[in-house]
């Protein structure tokens, strides 16, 4: 997760002291003297350290865009980061590039691996590579060396390939008629599956694997040079595109994530059996329950409450995954390298076999079931008295859904609860409510979309997912055993892979104030922030049309959560130690967790045995990145089936909500299925457009017509890809804007 801890200057940006000389001025100041504050820093200047440094008035800041622009046209200064500057020859000419898609001549484009300080990294166009060797697929990697050609910009020239040429993925096409007679004989296309990649590739007669048209394929360049389309081999044949779970394919492999067990793995996970009792508190007289989705096969968690005094006593029962997994085992490794389950809508990719993940580590009703268990004593007003944690036996009382949960309570027919469960539940709920709201966290308001799709595979509908009680009653449940799993790991004195989440940066936060100034809103000044002060701008939004963006805004100013054995807390839900305990089926995380519990509470086997903190701690990055991957991956399947479900629907009118404003259009998300599109800048008619990122705008220098973040816009769908994910609009209208800030925050 991005960002430093609490109190730390920020990182990466200079601020040289105000010299003699950058006084009040009259206009910006010149070429030369940008150049040499720049040269005199010692690294990247940002171009808001420039106007604060010169003291420039927003009149002079259009001004100073421009003179920025001059020194890097003349290559006096080079673009190092998004509106970041560093002097001619500071920013390494070499650096370690990946390649990430072509360009519509099919030459590689890539980004740096390593840009500084978490920026923006820029767009790297690659030369072709030298005579016989295979052109730069995505994926691979290269040192290259880097010369600024623009803004943003860089050309790479390859010095050294340190890694494969990258793999291609894409859908295997018959060739037109006229490729076919050519010296090499031509038998096909690839069409890539990855939007970024602008170009096809060619398969020669003799390089097509048995591929056949319409057929998901994986592929590797081939030596080339010249002009025209790049040649590639096909190396494995995925299934046809017109197939059920095409999209989960397509996503699975792009994102590389094993999806096959190796033979030793299945083996271990086979010979798994019922629990051993011994050593084992026998939790089996107590109604613990399960509360799931409707579709959900894998139960790590169950929950139970009861009055204690004035508060109440809470179990909270976990999947003991560590007595089926030893540290070391064939299982431990690929669950290791897996990191954590990933979900797409037609399937499931479990860090676990089915063996163990749907069956001897699953909560099922009626079974019995080893348990690691915390113990958690809450006042009335839902704050943590005490704790304890044990080993335990458990049998499932129930499996319910929330939406069953749910309508229990909203009835007051306890239906498939077991008797006197369901009323104590949902008062420590309560309780437990009121602290997370007396503390102040971060309680965004983000509407998901559910695919839902027919037995073969295909989009039947695309509906909002439903967030009840229920959920968040698990939810507290889980947080307060986290929490509790945390401060034991801190009492014991064992390294601990902490789940933090940093505040955001100063930079996030000064865009995030200039946006909500925009609508009236004003947030504290100063480097941080607090939880409950965003939380209190999302509640003003409430139940208004700007409400969405200003979520989504808000989500975008966070820095990510990360796993990390450094404590720096965790922001959002305002927690001072916090680590994942719940969830051992799913989550690496969390099976480390258990260990350590294990280990020093003598819980018995499956304890942690290597408690080097290096070692724990290149895990803990490891699975913060397989983490991202299999975020990516579940977002990009969303894309890709919604674009799959929108695809008969080319020529139709949506309401939607301009979500993004580039200087090469507009991102609208539509109303209906949260569907996001780019409208691009060449349709919106004869005009002139500046982008003003100030006022998140795009304005017309003719028309004076003005296209902003958050407006309301009838759009028509152009053009759909199912293949990529991509969805093209133009604009009909626009139907309402958001609300502007007047004089003294007044609204009009």
């Amino acid at each position: 997760m991005g960002g430093g801890r609490p109190g730390r200057a920020r990182r990466g940006t200079p601020r040289p002291t105000p010299k003699t000389g950058a006084s009040d001025r009259a206009g910006p100041p010149s070429q030369a003297e940008i150049e040499a504050f720049i040269a005199a820093s010692g690294g990247r200047v940002g171009k808001r350290d420039i106007a604060r440094h010169f003291r420039l008035g927003p009149p002079d800041r259009v001004a100073l865009k421009a003179v920025l622009r001059g020194l890097t046209e003349s290559g006096a200064i080079v673009e190092a980061g998004h509106k970041r500057f560093a002097a001619h020859g500071t920013v390494k000419d070499a650096m370690l590039v990946e390649i990430t898609g072509t360009d519509p001549q099919g030459d590689a484009i890539g980004r740096p691996v390593h840009w500084p300080d978490g920026d923006p990294s820029p767009l790297v166009l690659m030369a072709p590579e030298a005579r016989g060797l295979p052109a730069l697929a995505p994926g691979a990697r290269v040192l290259a060396r880097l010369k600024p050609i623009g803004p943003g910009r860089f050309e790479g020239r390859t010095i050294k390939r340190l890694a494969d040429t990258g793999r291609i993925l894409g859908v295997y096409r018959a060739a037109p008629p006229e490729t076919v007679a050519r010296p090499v004989r031509i038998a096909g296309r690839i069409v890539p599956t990855d939007r970024r990649a602008k170009s096809e590739w060619v398969v020669p007669e003799a390089e097509t694997g048995g591929a056949e048209p319409g057929e998901i394929v994986r592929a590797e360049p081939l030596p080339h040079h010249g002009y025209g389309l790049k040649p590639a081999r096909v190396v494995e044949r995925l299934g046809r595109l017109d197939e059920a779970r095409a999209v989960s394919r397509i996503v699975i492999a792009t994102a590389g994530i094993p999806d096959t067990f190796p033979p030793e793995t299945l083996a271990e996970a086979a010979r798994a059996g019922a629990p051993d009792r011994s050593g084992r508190e026998d939790l089996r007289h107590i109604p613990l329950i399960t509360i799931d989705g409707a579709d959900a096969r894998d139960f790590d968690d169950a929950v139970y409450a009861e009055p204690d005094g004035t508060g109440f006593r809470l179990l909270v029962a976990i999947a003991d995954v560590a007595a089926y997994v030893p540290e070391g085992s064939a299982l431990d490794q690929e669950a290791r390298k897996r990191g954590n389950s990933v979900y797409f809508p037609d399937c499931v990719v479990p860090m676990l076999p089915e063996a163990l993940s749907n069956h001897w580590c699953s909560l099922r009703p009626d079974e019995d079931r080893a348990c690691l268990f915390a113990e958690l004593q809450i006042d009335a007003s839902g704050r943590k008295r005490a704790h304890r944690f044990g080993r335990g036996l458990m049998r499932s009382a129930a499996r319910l859904t929330y939406e069953a949960v749910q309508e229990a309570e909203d009835t007051g027919r306890d239906g498939a609860m077991p008797p006197g469960v369901r009323a104590p539940l949902y008062a420590a709920f309560r309780a437990l409510l009121a602290a997370r709201q007396a503390r102040g966290t971060l309680d965004l308001d983000l509407p998901e979309r559910q695919v839902l799709l027919t037995p073969d595979g295909r989009v039947r509908d695309v509906v909002p997912r439903p967030r009840l009680d229920s959920h968040r009653l698990i939810e507290e449940f889980m947080v307060l055993a986290n929490v509790a799993a945390a401060e034991e790991l801190e009492r014991l004195r064992l390294p601990c892979v902490y789940r933090v989440h940093a505040p955001p940066s100063a930079e996030k936060l000064d865009a995030l104030r200039q946006f909500l100034d925009g609508f009236g809103i004003s947030l504290a000044q100063g480097d941080t922030v607090r939880p409950g002060d965003l939380d209190r701008v999302l509640r003003r939004v409430a139940d208004t049309p700007e409400a969405p963006l200003v979520n989504e805004t808000v989500l975008r100013s966070q820095s990510q959560a990360q796993y990390d054995l450094d404590n720096i807390g965790h922001f959002g839900l305002s927690l001072r130690a916090y680590a994942h305990f719940t969830s051992p089926i799913r989550r690496y995380a969390d099976l480390l967790v258990h260990r350590a519990l294990i280990r020093g509470l003598k819980l018995g086997d499956g304890a942690l045995r290597d408690v080097d903190p290096a070692q724990l701690a290149e895990v803990a990055q490891h699975i913060t990145g397989t983490e991202r991957r299999a975020a990516t991956a579940e977002r990009d399947a969303i894309d890709r089936y919604l674009a799959t479900f929108l695809a008969d629907r080319q020529g139709a009118v949506f309401t939607a909500r301009v979500s993004g404003v580039t200087r090469f259009g507009l991102f609208v998300s539509l109303a209906d299925t949260g569907a996001s599109g780019i409208v691009p800048i060449s349709s919106l008619g004869d005009d002139f457009w500046v982008h003003d990122e100030r006022q998140q705008a795009l304005i017309g220098r003719r028309s004076g017509k003005s296209l902003r973040l958050a407006q309301t816009v009838t759009v028509r769908l152009m053009e759909a890809a199912p293949l990529t994910g991509g969805l093209v609009f133009n604009l009909l209208d626009r139907t309402s804007a958001p609300r502007e800030k007047t004089r003294r925050g007044q609204k009009r």
